[in-house]
């Protein structure tokens, strides 16, 4: 069979994903604190026809001859940028400006940290401080906040812009961020959260971010003294729907060229065939 088949079809399972990354994207762009993804693409093995020659006395070099067998997908990249902040005026929405994620816990007798981006906390019956699934939110040391032993004692709360936490005029407990060299090579696990791989740097196979990874918020000579904490607003999906649209559409087109080019070769492959009646 003639290799343009082959290409063409690796070209319509890879536009299909970077299709399905998109409508991901799209799906999400009211998702607090969500970061889009990219689909990159690489060409594969090329078949070399005729290799490279050297100049001699009587002749000059010749290139090589190769044809391209198709394109794979490298890699599905996440977009840090920093997403748009929307004024919510609740004191437990809580907003990064900067590097840094939050710092969860599933279950207080759990090891394993994760990491979130989405800022929307409440204290539940315990006293504890949870985020929308009820998972525990860490200070700077790694351990859970618990901001007062019987809530209905809590009369006035505030969260500064380094994260400090002030109950009743007194503070309880500090918000810890964690940091991450390569925020790229985090692993989503779904619910808006984020586990620390050897990738992204800052890697414990136990606890899942090391602690000196852990900072506070404007603490000096850490990669987060320019991150602040925005009290009363969350930081909203940072999916951009114009380009997402565009890379729709070239994405479709992409998809129907290389559909066009199977239609072709098979027209070829047609007439290869009825050479012999």
């Amino acid at each position: 069979m003639i290799r343009s088949l082959y290409s063409a079809v690796s070209g319509l399972r890879n536009h299909q994903i970077r299709m399905d990354v998109i409508a991901n994207n799209v799906a999400n762009v009211n998702t607090t604190g969500f970061k889009s993804s990219r689909a990159n693409f690489q060409d594969v093995l090329s078949q070399t026809l005729r290799a490279a020659g050297d100049a001699g006395d009587a002749f000059g070099a010749t290139n090589p001859a190769q044809v391209g067998l198709g394109m794979s997908l490298a890699g599905i990249s996440m977009n840090f940028a920093q997403g748009a902040l929307q004024n919510t005026g609740r004191t437990l929405d809580v907003a990064i400006q900067g590097n840094g994620f939050f710092i969860i816990k599933k279950s207080t007798d759990e090891e394993m940290h994760y990491v979130t981006r989405e800022g929307v906390f409440f204290i539940d019956n315990a006293g504890y401080l949870v985020n929308s699934n009820g998972y525990f939110v860490c200070k700077e040391d790694g351990d859970v906040i618990q901001v007062a032993s019987d809530p209905a004692t809590i009369e006035s709360i505030a969260i500064t812009d380094t994260g400090k936490i002030i109950v009743n005029g007194s503070e309880v407990a500090t918000i810890g961020l964690a940091f991450f060299p390569n925020p790229e090579g985090l692993e989503k696990v779904g619910q808006n959260l984020y586990r620390a791989t050897p990738a992204s740097g800052g890697y414990d196979p136990y606890a899942g971010v090391s602690s000196e990874n852990i900072n506070i918020a404007g603490t000096a000579d850490t990669p987060l003294a320019n991150t602040r904490l925005a009290s009363g607003y969350l930081e909203m999906s940072n999916v951009d729907l114009s380009e997402e649209f565009t890379n729709m559409i070239t994405t479709q087109r992409g998809y129907q060229a290389n559909a066009r080019v199977i239609t072709v070769s098979d027209t070829l492959l047609e007439e290869l065939v009825n050479l012999k009646r």
